[in-house]
């Protein structure tokens, strides 16, 4: 009889702390974030053009007010008809802006008259905090290594897909990169990472990056620590296009 007694109070307890404890019915407001309110920026007439909090890197005409040489002097390439062209052997040029996390808008031409083949065929690049490339290249129907062609993260992701345009034709790449982070020691606290759009179709989606571009051998982790950095164009003796080039910091 002890034990019918006993395990009865038993459970009499876990039926009164079941009730004690039955959940607040939610209520739909109960979940509802309403300040601080959302930012408002203005997107452009089209998916192409400047929002309202975007820095305009180049508009097509003035390229020294945001742009240099590598030295720091007056950029050596030509600009005209709206747009920014490689002058073969001038070097690269970059950014007087510094940044870190970003998405960038950049669109791209490769020559119209087709001259040489794999990567010596409308080959530039974009870098990214001055060490990580996006590639730059004449990619239609002109094979080179998946890992270098266009929209390829330069020896490090071929792109999922080649959706290059005819040589001649604008094309376009959307960038939404996030910078390192880093420990003490110099390694990645969190890696870069990318994400690229090329005319529209995604090519590169959140990949990591091993470390800064390499021609030869493998990308290290460990590098220099370094913040914010500009980004640069590559001048790789072909006359690659530039032109409607802007930047919101994230």
């Amino acid at each position: 009889m002890r034990n019918y007694i006993l395990t009865f109070l038993l459970l009499f307890s876990a039926v009164v702390v079941m009730a004690q404890e039955e959940p607040v019915k939610m209520k739909p407001e109960m979940t509802e974030i309403w300040d601080p309110e959302v930012s408002v920026v203005t997107p452009g007439e089209t998916p192409a053009d400047a929002p309202s909090d975007a820095i305009v890197l180049f508009d097509g005409v003035d390229l020294e007010s945001e742009w240099t040489s590598a030295d720091g002097a007056k950029p050596g390439w030509t600009v005209e008809d709206g747009c920014v062209t490689v002058k073969k052997g001038t070097g690269v040029i970059k950014t007087k802006r510094v940044f870190e996390d970003f998405q960038l808008h950049i669109e791209w031409r490769s020559p119209a008259e087709v001259v040489g083949e794999s990567q010596g065929r409308g080959n530039s690049g974009i870098f990214l905090q001055e060490l990580y490339e996006v590639q730059v290249l004449d990619n239609y129907d002109n094979r080179t290594y998946r890992n270098g062609q266009a929209g390829s993260l330069y020896k490090q992701h071929p792109p999922l897909v080649n959706v290059c345009k005819k040589p001649g034709q604008w094309q376009t790449y959307d960038i939404i990169y996030t910078a390192p982070r880093f420990n003490e020691d110099g390694t990645y606290f969190t890696p870069p990472t990318v994400t690229v759009l090329q005319n529209g179709v995604l090519v590169q989606n959140n990949v990591k990056l091993r470390g800064p571009t390499e021609y030869i051998g493998i990308p290290e982790y460990f590098i220099e620590k370094h913040g914010p950095k500009g980004i640069v164009l590559q001048d790789h003796g072909n006359p690659v296009s530039f032109r409607n080039i802007w930047i919101r910091e994230l």
